[in-house]
């Protein structure tokens, strides 16, 4: 496969999760500061963009509006929803000859129908719209695609992203501290708390509920799930004489990253959650450049501010 193909389903697969992901933490975030009054809006907002990778002038108070403005509708910023729906389109556009009729559809009409603002009463129904668009699209991907290559390096994409997005909303757990959201307001907003329910059978609690979204090798919103799906994928498309366990550095950095995971006690994780989280999404970042070299190094990588250098 020629290296800008797999770049382009590479990045499609990224900006896809990427604009889920971001809907999803917004939604839960931003209904928060509704339901509760004593939250401080500027402190909380400027929380919530320095978890997404953005920043604010210090001079101004942010309000909801605004964290609105930048993350959801804003076609220029990096971090924004709509900046990643397009980009998926336009690296569609670029693969053209190998992305399907009906992705292509999907991507095209999403990026069409993206408006220009929301507000009031229509915002949860806006990011209700972009999680079933993203599903739509990765349905038709999931349904309708070999799983050769383009497969592979679609969900490789994906689910580092995915990985990425997950660590990033267990983060946004101790924005506001004891007014932060529940344990089961992030479960709800991963799709994960009746599965949750499936699996432990009681009220959440904050070790039973992380464990769930960051070790869960069943559950596909898990950290752990990701970063394995994202490994293997790895592994199926390098080249191998079967003899070396693993030659690729983006194996060995989400190799070492699942290791870490899984032989770190829950207690350590949870001790200091922002910085494990931090971690996870420094490994990411750290992959995704090891990808990048390995498969497409001509090419400039994207950049999205949240990312670690």
């Amino acid at each position: 496969m020629l290296s800008r193909i797999a770049e382009s389903l590479f990045w499609i697969g990224r900006y896809i999760e990427r604009s889920d992901g971001t809907a999803r933490i917004l939604d839960v975030h931003l209904q928060l500061l509704l339901e509760d009054p004593w939250i401080d809006e500027d402190t909380a907002c400027r929380s919530l963009l320095s978890v997404m990778g953005s920043e604010a002038a210090s001079d101004v108070a942010l309000t909801r509006g605004d964290v609105l403005s930048r993350l959801a509708v804003d076609r220029h910023d990096p971090a924004s929803i709509a900046y990643s729906l397009g980009a998926a389109r336009e690296n569609a556009r670029r693969a053209r000859e190998i992305v399907s009729t009906e992705l292509w559809e999907c991507l095209n009409t999403t990026r069409a129908r993206m408006p220009r603002k929301v507000a009031g009463d229509k915002v949860h129904e806006f990011f209700a719209w972009v999680r079933e668009r993203s599903a739509l699209a990765v349905g038709i991907i999931e349904s309708a695609t070999s799983r050769d290559e383009v497969w592979q390096f679609f969900t490789l994409g994906r689910s580092i992203e995915r990985a990425d997005m997950t660590a990033r909303l267990l983060a946004t757990r101790t924005l506001t501290e004891a007014s932060g959201p529940s344990w089961t307001t992030i479960l709800r907003s991963c799709g994960a708390y009746e599965a949750y329910l499936r699996t432990y059978r009681g009220v959440p609690s904050a070790r039973n509920a992380a464990e769930f979204l960051l070790l869960d090798r069943l559950f596909p919103r898990s950290v752990m799930f990701a970063v394995s799906r994202a490994e293997a994928c790895l592994r199926e498309v390098e080249p191998s004489n079967g003899r070396v366990i693993a030659t690729d550095g983006g194996v060995r950095i989400l190799g070492q990253m699942r290791s870490e995971l899984e032989f770190t006690p829950i207690g350590e994780i949870l001790d200091d959650l922002p910085a494990q989280m931090d971690a996870v999404q420094a490994a990411t970042s750290a992959a995704s450049e090891a990808i990048r070299q390995r498969y497409f190094p001509t090419s400039a990588a994207p950049t999205w501010v949240g990312e670690r250098s």
